[in-house]
């Protein structure tokens, strides 16, 4: 696919957007759907590349599952079958394959899964040899990606002895736990989380009829939109104020940036409002997808800000640290990392590129939080198809903007 050329002209803004289901609901229904054998279709699943991949791998007879990009999808389908008896390969794409995944199949391990790494110590593909597990008490970083932990919480109910996850240190990404968390309740299982300790006894799921509420993440993008345009007023549909999404946070941070949210029945309406800080400063630990768009709309509204909590970043489907401060300096803003886990812009610019193409570093986050750039200065996206892993009407739903 060419490269996707964006010029949006300011005017008022007055859409109505049909979001994507949520991803992180869609893969978690998925596998408690299977877990819970469940005879019901779940309801406006996700239609993206990682629910998708996730979908093929629960229904096909084949043993060798290619993921491609999908971590989520790898993560979930690593413990789901190393509980389902059986000799089983997961691989994915390049990326992939070095992206670390040896904290999960170590913890697999210790509760009495057998795995082996069919190439580089560590890292996908994987061979697992699926059995029932014993199950027990293990000790985790908190510190680590919270699909780890939502992947072994999962399947804890049918270990021999349960168990029991002691998250050690700084507990990141707590609102995914929490999500697993209510959602394993609906589909009939107890989890107790207090004091950094999940326990969850030897239960059965029970099949229940799932639907899937819209995605807080790619309502992210319209609301840094409306914050870039400066007025008018958007309807997103399927939004509900009671979001089990972490993201639904975006909300309220965006009440310093210029948009007010109302929720409604169907939906929420954004409209305008003049509240800008004069600098933006949040820890992201709960909401490490944001962080992107975050820095794009700060930048484009020229707010100096200083974000925390962003340590999960670099094993993303890229470096989005990195990715951040590469793409916005073709822009003329000079961002910063002042030490692990944050990132900065102090207000310094440099030159900008003569002509801007924003690599998406195969990041679907990339691609979405820098086309409304383009609301101030024309630019292009490269491989601009890669937001079919969260959203793929995307750029069906930008150009309504340009239209």
């Amino acid at each position: 696919m060419a490269n996707k050329q964006l010029h949006i002209q300011p005017k008022e803004i007055n859409l109505q957007i049909s979001l994507p289901a949520s991803k992180s609901i869609s893969n978690r229904a998925l596998i408690l759907n299977a877990l819970a054998y469940s005879p019901y279709d779940i309801q406006n699943l996700s239609d993206c590349d990682d629910t998708r991949v996730t979908v093929k791998a629960l229904d096909s007879n084949d043993t060798t599952f290619d993921i491609g990009a999908a971590g989520t999808a790898m993560r979930f389908l690593t413990a789901f079958l190393s509980k389902t008896v059986g000799e089983w390969i997961i691989t994915g794409s390049e990326r992939m394959k070095n992206r670390p995944i040896k904290l999960l199949v170590d913890a697999l391990s210790t509760l009495g899964a057998r795995i082996e790494y069919v190439e580089k110590e560590g890292y996908p593909p994987l061979r697992i040899f699926g059995s029932a597990l014993m199950g027990g008490e293990i000790s985790l970083n908190g510190g680590v990606s919270s699909q780890y932990i939502s992947a072994l919480m999962m399947i804890a109910p049918y270990m021999q002895n349960g168990l029991t996850i002691k998250l050690e240190g700084n507990v990141i990404s707590v609102p995914y736990i929490q999500m697993t968390m209510s959602m394993m309740k609906e589909y009939g299982v107890d989890v107790k989380f207090e004091n950094n300790i999940i326990e969850i006894t030897p239960q059965q799921y029970k099949p229940i009829q799932y639907k899937v509420e819209s995605d807080w993440s790619g309502a992210s993008y319209w609301y840094e939109i409306l914050s870039i345009a400066g007025k008018g007023q958007l309807f997103l549909n399927g939004l509900n104020p009671n979001s089990s999404q972490g993201d639904s946070k975006v909300a309220v941070l965006f009440e310093q940036l210029g948009v007010k949210t109302e929720y409604q029945a169907e939906g929420v309406l954004l409209t305008s409002n003049d509240n800008n800080t004069a600098k933006f400063e949040y820890d992201f630990v709960n909401q490490p997808d944001l962080a992107q768009t975050f820095a794009v709309t700060c930048c484009m509204k020229n707010i100096p800000f200083a974000f925390s909590g962003l340590q999960s970043l670099k094993i993303k489907e890229t470096d989005r640290i990195a990715a951040l401060i590469n793409e916005l300096k073709k822009l003329g803003y000079v961002v910063v990392e002042p030490a692990e886990g944050q990132l900065a812009w102090l207000g310094e610019r440099c030159e900008q590129a003569s002509t801007i193409s924003i690599a998406t570093y195969e990041d679907h986050r990339m691609a979405m939080a820098f086309a409304p750039a383009a609301l101030v200065i024309p630019i292009e996206i490269e491989e601009p198809q890669v937001v079919s892993k969260s959203y793929p009407s995307f750029w069906n739903d930008i150009d309504k903007l340009m239209a």
